[in-house]
């Protein structure tokens, strides 16, 4: 299969799921995914969200399936898996990308259980069992596949005001080469993405007020916000063949943002219209 222009496509006849694929960062998976050839399973909270998602992919050439999906809840998981098989006929790309943050920014010191359990069911129990069924339904068709979950340059660096997303986004540094290693016998590469910075309605929420955006950049060697296509692009990279020898990985796409300790001379200031963008992100 090529594209329009001739080019050779690199993910043909592969069907994914993308776990929180709606917006933002997994719409922009799902749609270079779509792109690349695959048919795609977005999975999400919101019907009306979800919907938007599928025709946008549609338009730009893919084919689409939006599944309701809490990742916290088991039977989702299984629904979502269903889905995709009923559908399309087999699963070979599974994208953990569903995560959510503290709005409220509490203090360490002042977090409750239910705080924790919230965040966490979404960010680390969500992916571990997700990964599960999805390399259970893998295994089932016995051709390999390929697991993608979504961790953070927050799993490298501390931030305080986001103490439970900070250390699940670190788990799952850690369940990726776990899952890695269980699955390697089964032919199933699993890595995981680490974004920086990028265009979301999550980004939106942390970078609350445009001095904090102006210091989060002044850390930021490349002086920008990455958008969701490029996420997108490594994706495609880490499911096709082109990454079959890297494994258990976390790879980073945060513009150098988790290796900057102090901000550069000259750094890059956000202007007033890249913050307007950024609070004009219709849903991420």
């Amino acid at each position: 299969m090529t594209t329009a222009t001739g080019e050779a496509v690199k993910l043909k006849d592969k069907v994914a799921i993308v776990a929180g694929g709606t917006k933002g960062i997994g719409l922009g998976i799902a749609l270079e995914f779509a792109r690349e050839g695959a048919r795609v399973v977005i999975g999400g909270r919101n019907e009306e969200t979800g919907q938007a998602g599928v025709k946008e992919i549609e338009q730009a050439g893919g084919e689409a399936l939006f599944a309701k999906c809490d990742v916290a809840e088991m039977a989702d998981l299984d629904a979502i898996v269903a889905a995709a098989v009923e559908r399309f006929g087999r699963l070979d790309i599974y994208v953990a990308n569903a995560g959510i943050n503290d709005s409220s920014k509490t203090h360490f010191l002042d977090i409750t259980p239910d705080q924790y359990d919230r965040i966490m069911d979404v960010n680390l129990k969500g992916m571990f069992f997700g990964g599960q069924k999805a390399a259970q339904q893998m295994i089932r068709q016995g051709q390999g596949g390929v697991i993608i979950n979504m961790s953070s340059v927050m799993a490298y660096l501390a931030l305080d005001a986001q103490v439970v997303y900070t250390v699940s986004k670190g788990g799952i540094q850690q369940l990726t080469k776990v899952q890695a290693v269980a699955l390697a016998p089964h032919n199933i590469k699993v890595n995981a993405m680490a974004p920086g910075p990028i265009e979301t309605e999550l980004m939106r929420r942390v970078g609350s007020d445009k001095e904090l955006m102006d210091t989060i950049l002044s850390r930021t060697p490349q002086g920008r916000i990455g958008t969701p296509k490029e996420c997108g692009r490594l994706a495609v990279f880490l499911a096709s063949e082109d990454s079959d020898f890297i494994f258990g990985q976390s790879i980073y796409i945060d513009g150098g943002r988790g290796f900057q300790a102090f901000p550069s001379p000259g750094y890059h200031t956000v202007t007033d219209e890249d913050y307007q963008r950024l609070l004009d992100l219709q849903g991420g």
